[in-house]
């Protein structure tokens, strides 16, 4: 049986955006290449969807080389030894989780944008400052960078809506506390995306529901 084509998968995810009673048009989606190759990204791109996100810096960096036309995000957890690398590259980091970072990254490049994360899951092994002290750094991190929202992943298991809910609330309650608009709402993964969109998700990170499998990656698309 033939897969379906990155075309054709986000067709089922922006029909899914619609039912849900969302503007396929008002919900960014970041298209999630990790673990894919550089024909992934380049069947991304062709398919419309411009902004491409990598959790690991050097694999990011490598592809860059290869697809200079997309908007990169990092999503996944950066290290401050790697900030020299990451700021001014990416078009969003979406990771920024302590003042220390936020400081790091602002040394670099000041005017880099940024998502604060929040571990709105609340599992130790999850990177993200603590819902408690979210409001208190997207504070502290927009003296230093252009924070334009927040982000968070659903819990490992059971329904997430709680979760996404509160990051909504969080999200808010920054607005009020900085007075500005955080306009980025990042939450919903393959998985997870529809209990986000309820919750208001303004931006959906998704990889196998647009690429299929990981487990496939090599086969399908090339891995490097």
């Amino acid at each position: 049986m033939t897969e379906p084509t990155v075309v054709e998968r986000l067709a089922r995810v922006s029909a899914l955006i619609a039912a849900s009673g969302r503007n396929p048009d008002e919900v960014a989606i970041v298209a999630v290449t990790k673990g894919f190759g550089v024909e992934a990204c380049r069947e991304a791109l062709a398919a419309g969807l411009l902004m491409l996100g990598e959790n690991r810096v050097q694999e990011a960096l490598t592809k860059m080389e290869a697809v200079s036309d997309a908007k990169w995000h990092l999503i996944g957890h950066l290290q401050t030894n790697k900030v020299k690398q990451a700021a001014g590259r990416f078009e969003l980091i979406q990771t920024v989780d302590s003042a220390r970072l936020a400081e790091a990254i602002a040394r670099h490049t000041p005017t880099q944008a940024v998502l604060v994360e929040v571990n709105i899951a609340r599992e130790p092994q999850r990177s993200g400052v603590s819902p408690e002290d979210a409001v208190e750094l997207v504070a502290t991190a927009s003296k230093l960078l252009d924070v334009q929202g927040v982000m968070g992943m659903g819990p490992a298991e059971g329904d997430p809506a709680a979760a996404f809910q509160e990051l909504r609330r969080l999200r808010d309650e920054a607005e009020q506390r900085i007075g500005k608009p955080l306009p980025v709402l990042s939450m919903g993964m393959s998985g997870d995306f529809q209990a986000a969109l309820a919750a208001g998700s303004t931006m959906l990170r998704l990889g196998q529901a647009l690429f299929g499998p990981r487990a496939n990656a090599g086969r399908a698309h090339g891995a490097l």
